[in-house]
This record gives structure tokens, sequence and C-alpha cells, in this order.
């Protein structure tokens, strides 16, 4: 894997749209993983709102001081802001929801 976007959605006007960066460390199954369970939860709760990118460190490594990488792999939600970082193979939908301060689409609806 090198450092490859996934298609960008469109974003629907006036809707923000969110920017995420998952850094990983070559085609491994955690890395696998986190890219699925990243995909999953976005389809779900951020549908055509959002943008992955995807960064292998072994391909680019000085790109991990950036963003202050120290373990992979590591999601960044660059935009909206604040920056917000998740450590690890995002299989925890809770925990990712709460880390990217992302609502369910029940709750957001009212």
């Amino acid at each position: 894997m090198s450092t490859a976007a996934t298609p960008r959605k469109k974003a629907a006007p006036g809707v923000a749209e969110w920017q995420l960066r998952l850094y990983i460390a070559g085609k491994t199954a955690k890395s696998e993983a986190a890219l699925q369970n990243l995909k999953a939860v976005c389809e779900t709760h951020l549908a055509g709102r959002y943008s992955i990118e995807v960064i292998d460190l072994l391909v680019n490594p000085k790109l991990a001081a950036g963003d202050q990488i120290l373990a992979v792999p590591t999601l960044v939600r660059k935009f909206p802001p604040p920056i917000r970082k998740i450590i690890g193979d995002l299989s925890n939908k809770e925990r990712v929801l709460v880390g990217l301060n992302v609502l369910p689409l029940a709750s957001s609806k009212a």
C-alpha cells in the first residue's frame, strides 16, 4: 500500500467533510482490519461526508513526524477540528465514535 486516498466523496452543500488519515506500516492483518473497520464506521455514520487517506510508513516514514505518530495503525481526524487520534485496529466501534466525536445518525436527527 502506498500513500493513496480512497476516492473522495463529495460533501453535500453546508455539510462539513470529515478528513481522516490512517497511518499503517505495511499490509498487515492489523492494518487491513483498521481500514475495513474505519470504512464500516464511516459508511454508517458519515456516509458521503468523508475522505480517508492511507499513509504507509514503510513507504514514507518521514510522514509520521507531521502528525507525531508513535504507533500504528493510528487514525487522525484532520477535519473538523480539533485534531483527534485513535490508536489500534478500530474494532471497538463505540470507542471509535467517541474518539472521533461522531454522533450516530439516529442520535443526530432531532
